[in-house]
């Protein structure tokens, strides 16, 4: 371990969590918001653990299911989550309808069962995110298959698999050499078909209880290691040969392996099932990593440090144990969690809940807690390759402001991007910089209402955002604007434009069609003295202001702002 990150580290954990976190100043500046960093929950489809609780069976109860994550999602919204990592592969069994596995019994009550009536509870997860901002990460079980008797479990063992039966339930050899293209297959399907922002890959390692390595030729730790590699590589190369911005990620054991001062007690990603996690992060296999660190005091801090360093410039997401708030589970407190994660946030790395019941239930306030630690909004880390060109504002971008009535804003804007960040500030220039002025990240659509029930003045920006989360420039709305009522607008029906009465005084040269940061768009010439209107069919959509130019004059003056919507 560094010393810098130890020194970091020993300052952090001393600290009172519990400290007046905004009054606080030093307490802030060490802890200071990011504008970008992940904040993870995962959603478990198990047994319908967390969701859903309501079984698909008829067109009322699949609207109730739909409700449920609605409900959720909007609670993950107000505390500015921003990553959701939705089990979708369960036990060889899907929440989609696969060609290659058959529905997972969480869905409508039984295995195989489709829920019908169009229903299809991703693509519904997927829309419903992205309405939110939220990114949706279909998390894979990847070597786990269910019960000896599941129906997936059985389709499997006829497809010819290696499958070993335990306790826990069933489990595919990792060793088998049909197991890596199979699940690549799978990842495929789901980044195909659906608009999702990651592939998690849950227990991507040998099952506890496998027998120990033969140390004969095919089975030893290397061999193993090996093996789980194979799949890890089919599978990013499935996936970032159909799009490379989707991130992949796995959720290894939360301690890589044993550190100089600092034993993992026999249990680790590396040696005990064979996960070389860090190694996927150095071979660019993984972008991102959310290592299962259920763990307290020294079990947890030396092991964050060790992710750190060993992160080659990757994302580190740090599981958290939020089922160990339940008293059925465990005996931690807030004030266990709440320094994980403030410690976590001074490391850099990002904070994944396990699980979405155990935070929504509120235990020990971790809920409550969860909405004052991220009281802005995040954009989740740039996703970094070679290949990705640098962004700046786009061409034929535009934005104005409309007033459609007392107390609300309209920000409107022309652009041609997936997603937008929107900032808004009470001083100008807005600081795109600062995350406290940034309101909505990765908003889909071109206008944006803003309820001014104070009656300040706002002054606002809007940045695009690729699918790689990188951003543009800022186009900010500028003080010499012009804030516009519509009842004000100038007249017209696409094709010619209405002009005033009393521009008729003056001896109009020519018109010029301004866009709203005063470009000239098209010059236009009076046919004769009195011209009641304009020409505008050649003008594209968008938002504009006319202006005359007077004969034998230095001056001009305009007449009037007009929309053109076809």
């Amino acid at each position: 371990m560094t010393r810098k990150i130890l020194l970091t580290l020993i300052s952090c954990i001393t600290i009172n969590c519990y400290s007046q976190y905004y009054n606080n100043s030093s307490f802030y500046n060490i802890n200071k918001l990011p504008k970008r960093e992940i904040r993870a929950v995962w959603v478990t489809t198990l047994a319908n653990l967390d969701w859903p609780k309501t079984l698909a069976t008829s067109k009322y109860t699949i609207e109730k299911q739909k409700n449920e994550l609605i409900t959720m999602l909007d609670q993950f919204q107000k505390a500015n989550i921003n990553v959701v990592l939705l089990q979708t592969r369960v036990r060889a069994a899907t929440i989609y309808p696969s060609k290659i596995e058959p529905w997972d019994g969480c869905i409508t009550g039984t295995e195989g069962a489709t829920p019908g009536y169009g229903y299809d509870p991703l693509q519904f997860a997927v829309e419903e995110c992205h309405k939110r901002g939220i990114e949706i990460h279909a998390w894979i079980a990847a070597v786990p298959v269910g019960a000896s008797k599941s129906l997936g479990c059985k389709l499997m063992k006829g497809k010819g698999f290696d499958i070993k039966s335990f306790s826990s339930g069933s489990y595919v050899n990792p060793a088998d050499p049909k197991l890596a293209d199979y699940l690549a297959d799978i990842c495929a399907e789901i980044t195909t078909n659906y608009d999702i922002d990651g592939i998690n890959l849950d227990y991507i390692r040998y099952p506890d209880g496998w027998r120990k390595p033969s140390y004969r030729e095919g089975d030893t730790p290397d061999d193993r290691r090996r093996n789980i590699t194979k799949i890890v590589r089919a599978i990013h190369d499935k996936v970032k040969g159909i799009k490379r911005w989707v991130k992949i990620s796995c959720s290894p054991i939360g301690k890589y392996s044993d550190l100089a001062r600092y034993s993992s007690n026999n249990f680790n990603a590396r040696d005990k099932v064979f996960q070389e996690a860090q190694e996927w992060l150095k071979m660019g296999l993984m972008d991102q990593i959310y290592p299962m660190q259920y763990f307290r005091g020294n079990n947890y801090y030396p092991f964050c440090a060790d992710w750190i360093e060993n992160s080659h410039g990757k994302d580190i997401i740090t599981g958290l144990g939020t089922y160990f708030l339940d008293p059925n589970e465990g005996n931690w407190t807030l004030k266990d969690i709440s320094r994980q994660m403030h410690v976590s946030r001074t490391l850099g790395l990002g904070h994944a809940h396990f699980r979405s019941k155990f935070l929504l239930d509120n235990r020990e306030n971790i809920y409550n807690f969860e909405k004052t630690f991220n009281s802005t909004v995040a954009l989740t880390p740039e996703l970094l390759e070679d290949k990705v060109s640098d962004s700046t504002a786009p061409a034929n971008h535009t934005i104005f402001l409309t007033y459609s009535k007392e107390g609300e804003t309209i920000v409107s804007w022309n652009g041609n991007s997936p997603f937008y960040n929107i900032y808004m500030s009470l001083t100008s220039p807005v600081d795109t910089s600062d995350p406290r002025q940034l309101v909505y990240a990765k908003f889909q659509g071109k206008s944006f209402k803003h309820k001014n029930t104070e009656g300040k003045k706002f002054y606002y920006a809007i940045t695009s955002i690729d699918r790689f989360g990188k951003e543009s420039l800022p186009l900010r709305l500028q003080d010499n604007q012009i804030n516009l009522s519509t009842k004000h607008l100038l007249q017209n029906d696409g094709k010619s434009l209405l002009l005033p009465d009393y521009y008729k005084q003056w001896k109009v040269t020519y018109f010029t069609i301004e866009s709203m940061y005063g470009d000239v768009v098209k010059r236009l010439y009076p046919a004769s003295k009195r011209v009641e209107s304009v020409r505008i069919d050649m003008i594209p959509e968008g938002m504009y202001s006319i202006r005359a130019h007077i004969f034998n004059q230095k001056k001009n003056h305009r007449i009037g702002f007009f929309t053109i919507k076809r």
